[in-house]
């Protein structure tokens, strides 16, 4: 039987985006413009769209549509995608509010069902 060894691995935790944790320098556009594709992916599933009729709906093409619906973001803008979350039927707010932290950026939250 195998032993384990008793090292402690050290964990280090997030700041919430992985985008950020990576170094990456628009870690923030990258992160909204992902909780941007799951909500739309998430209402092409609920109103059932296949892709055809996604791209008809938001007049892009079937490719965009195949890109979005797997997080290949390169060709879309935060304004973008929230166009089309309007067109797919939902409203769009955007809020601002004092940080409540001592991050020394703020944060984009995207919210709804």
């Amino acid at each position: 039987m195998a032993r384990r060894a008793n090292r402690r691995i050290p964990i280090e935790a997030s700041s919430g985006n992985v985008f950020a944790d990576l170094g990456l320098p628009d870690a923030i556009d990258l992160d909204t413009k992902v909780r941007l594709a799951v909500k739309i992916n998430k209402m092409f599933a609920a109103q059932r769209l296949n892709q055809a009729r996604a791209a008809a709906l938001l007049d892009v093409s079937q490719p965009k549509i195949s890109a979005l619906k797997n997080y290949r973001l390169d060709g879309f803008s935060v304004e973008r995608l929230m166009n089309f979350i309007a067109a797919l039927g939902e409203d769009v707010k955007i809020s601002f509010s004092p940080r409540n932290s001592v991050r020394s950026h703020g944060k984009v939250v995207v919210e709804g069902p």
